[in-house]
């Protein structure tokens, strides 16, 4: 079934400024500035793709920009083509505001060519004085190295800011005019399940959809799901997820006619949870037209605990499945489903998915376990990346099946895009995961746990989404890498919480100052109980994302030299980088309007 969301996806536009006196200035420009114009059009096509798997679209303007009325006829041929991302590139110098792109809600960059033959790097500082002026943030990217006039190649730290910026930037426009459906409301308490819809649609152009639960008991009792789809589920559950140890005692193990039947009414679950987000087609043809629309959802979270699971089974499987890149259909998209309706963490899974366009791995920030209290409770010496403890990330709702690490680049453990997994990377991820039957008094309802341990040596990025009073959302992250642990030593670590989730041993990379000072210090400065884990080293381009949606990052280990925000940050302190995003972030407000 065909995503309807990856329908009509925002281009990038490439707008190529160049000085606008006829008479002999022009006209030698032109040539060499479209060229650059369609030089990064094809670096982007052949870096950036879309969550769908396809290069992402780049749009150029009919012609160069040299002032007010090109500007104009640009920014008509850019609404007419869906672009949501602009990047202003020239060799040369222009007139600054008359041709500067003026929309407030895109994110903007400017590429002033570093040549000492016309005055690229001239026009880019007045530009970005200019966007500063008028609250319009804008990146700046000046090459290090002087290059020729005719020099068509894009430099390596050129190509970084670019793409960089491009990544970040279609991840804001995909987000925009999508909702985030709340299936069911506040979790045991949770603050991120209290859904903020001012922090949604101001922050991130988002609207807030609501169902109650009760519409998957409607659903399920009324078979209003794909019932040919549900068999092939089936079959395909039967024939590939392994059921694994029963750890209920035997006062609590749940008869095997209820183990089936949970089995089935999981499978349904995830049918109509993915229903819900994004429609099918097939309930149109059953009768059911308002059924078959869906939400529009780009992402979702689902309550659960407790008044659905102390009566029904859980949405383990429904959460783990759908957030997986594959299932009975093939490989495919994740979905981004926040387990407990965590709201704020399903937006940190949103955020990972659509700058990496690999599955996310949903986690309690359960435990630290010091150097000290491994010795002494597994006997085990740590080294290595663990040598300072680690922390350990168990999911209260199971995690994408991507997560096991089954999946590999250059022979290292990773998550890849869909369209990168290969059949046996798939049956691999699969054969590493067991379902086990959920522990009945977390769950009197029934359910199945997938369990899988997560490889070590994989480069990892975890973050989290906080809202505070007074301030608004904040961003966190840490960088660091999987931990694999001897296989006595994990046992012994592991079965001390419950033993039916996946596990992640994950280390941040410390820095010896402030946050990172250790891994407990990183720990005991985590916002809330839930991470959001990525593949890679994505930091950067997290913090790039979140100066475009004017959310302040107050906690993180990614190099100074990485962190790529808009020049005008510059201007609210360049000695204290953090305090600075602080300031430009409340300064410049949400990139959608005020909150409230």
């Amino acid at each position: 079934m065909e995503n309807p969301l990856f329908k009509n996806l925002p281009k990038i536009g490439i707008r190529p400024a160049i000085d606008g006196r006829l008479g002999g200035v022009r006209e030698s420009l032109e040539s060499q500035t479209m060229n650059l114009a369609r030089s990064v059009a094809n670096l982007i096509a052949e870096n950036v793709r879309y969550p769908s798997g396809q290069p992402v679209e780049c749009v150029i303007a009919e012609a160069c920009i040299g002032g007010g009325a090109e500007a104009a006829a640009c920014a008509d041929k850019f609404a007419r083509e869906n672009v949501g991302v602009s990047l202003t590139v020239t060799p040369c110098w222009c007139y600054g505001s008359e041709t500067m792109d003026m929309d407030p809600t895109i994110p903007k960059a400017v590429w002033g060519f570093n040549g000492t033959e016309r005055p690229g790097a001239v026009y880019l500082a007045a530009v970005l004085a200019g966007h500063a002026q008028k609250g319009l943030p804008a990146f700046g990217i000046y090459g290090r190295d002087v290059q020729d006039a005719g020099d068509k190649t894009i430099p390596g730290d050129v190509r970084e800011k670019i793409l960089r910026f491009c990544r970040a930037g279609l991840a804001t426009a995909v987000m925009r005019g999508k909702s985030y459906l709340a299936m069911g409301g506040t979790s045991m308490g949770i603050a991120g399940s209290i859904v903020n819809p001012d922090f949604f649609e101001s922050y991130l152009g988002m609207r807030v959809e609501s169902v109650d639960m009760s519409e998957f008991a409607r659903r399920i009792e009324r078979g209003i799901f794909d019932k040919a789809e549900f068999e092939k589920a089936v079959a395909w559950v039967k024939a590939h997820c392994k059921e694994g140890r029963d750890y209920n005692s035997p006062q609590t193990t749940r008869p095997r006619a209820q183990l089936d039947r949970e089995w089935e009414i999981s499978v349904k679950m995830a049918l109509i949870a993915r229903d819900l987000m994004i429609g099918n087609p097939t309930l149109q043809k059953m009768g059911r037209g308002e059924e078959a629309l869906g939400h529009h959802a780009i992402a979702s979270g689902f309550q659960g605990q407790r008044q659905w699971t102390d009566h029904l089974p859980n949405g383990d499987f429904m959460e783990a499945i759908l957030n997986t890149s594959f299932d009975w259909n093939g490989r495919r998209a994740p979905f981004i489903v926040a387990t407990e309706n965590d709201s704020l963490n399903g937006a940190c899974m949103l955020f990972g998915w659509l700058l990496t366009n690999t599955a996310q791995v949903f986690a309690d920030v359960r435990t630290y376990w010091s150097p000290v209290a491994v010795r002494r409770v597994a006997g085990h010496k740590l080294n290595g990346a663990a040598a300072g403890g680690f922390l350990h990330l168990i999911n209260s709702g199971p995690a994408a099946l991507d997560g096991s690490g089954e999946q590999s680049v250059h022979g290292k453990p990773a998550m890849k895009p869909f369209w990168e997994i290969t059949e046996a990377e798939v049956k691999k991820c699969l054969a590493a995961t067991t379902w086990n039957p959920s522990i009945t008094e977390y769950f009197p309802g029934g359910g199945w746990s997938s369990r899988f341990r997560t490889r070590g040596g994989m480069p990892a990025t975890i973050c989290r989404l906080n809202l505070v009073k007074g301030l608004g959302p904040a961003l966190q992250i840490a960088e660091g890498e999987t931990i694999g642990l001897p296989e006595k030593v994990h046992k012994i670590l592991d079965e001390r919480t419950n033993p039916t989730w996946p596990t992640t041993w994950f280390a941040p990379r410390v820095t010896g100052d402030g946050a990172f000072r250790d891994v407990y210090t990183v720990m005991n400065n985590w916002g809330a109980n839930h991470c959001s884990m990525s593949c890679g080293h994505v930091g950067a381009d997290l913090i790039s994302l979140a100066s475009m949606l004017r959310i302040p990052v107050y906690m993180h280990n990614v190099p100074e030299e990485n962190i790529f925000r808009p020049s005008a940050w510059n201007a609210f302190g360049t000695a204290d980088r953090e305090g600075a995003d602080f300031r430009a972030c409340a300064n410049f407000g949400p990139l959608y309007g005020p909150t409230g």
